[in-house]
């Protein structure tokens, strides 16, 4: 396997635990899934809202758009509501939203090139050295995407678990390849 196919592995696996993780909270009542918690964005809801968020914002990254920011990811420091939703409404709003974000993806995944990884790409900092402008190869931005979904997914996780939720979402890649396996 090279580098652009491992690449577009990891960002299969992101989106399929992205699917599992939207399957599970839509069991819940839209009180256990804004119940607060004192771990990643603060309940479910804004955790997937902030995890959706963080994708789009690399996503328009590595398009170019060295200052991509979407509602939703800042709470408190962009205009909308008082939850930091950025106008996603409801649990079906998020899954639409998350699906066509996952189609720009899927077509810019399919264009990467192994001399496109050395590539830098521009972002304005919204956290380390906040505003500052970095540059950072696209091959690591590639990866911190799906390490930032993989530890976000594990604090949903614990929290889907706290919240009661009946049954948890599959979110080990091992899980996905198996499932492919018994594919006809």
């Amino acid at each position: 396997m090279n580098a652009v196919d491992l690449v577009q592995r990891l960002h299969q696996y992101r989106a399929w635990v992205n699917g599992n993780l939207l399957t599970t909270a839509a069991s819940l009542s839209d009180e256990q899934l804004r119940l607060p918690f004192q771990i990643g964005q603060g309940s479910i809801w804004k955790s997937l809202v902030h995890l959706y968020a963080a994708e789009f914002v690399w996503l328009e990254a590595l398009l170019g758009n060295d200052d991509p920011l979407v509602q939703g990811d800042l709470p408190g420091k962009l205009p909308g509501n008082q939850q930091g939703e950025g106008g996603i409404t409801d649990l079906d709003d998020l899954r639409h939203k998350w699906i066509a974000l996952e189609q720009r993806w899927s077509g810019y995944l399919a264009s990467l090139t192994p001399e496109s990884l050395d590539e830098l790409v521009y972002k304005k900092s919204t956290s380390y050295g906040l505003g500052k402008r970095f540059g950072t190869q696209r091959s690591d931005v590639l990866l911190h995407v799906c390490t930032h979904a993989h530890y976000t997914a594990a604090q949903v996780v614990n929290m889907l678990r706290q919240a009661g939720a009946d049954k948890l979402p599959e979110t080990m890649l091992i899980s996905l390849a198996r499932q492919e396996a018994e594919l006809p």
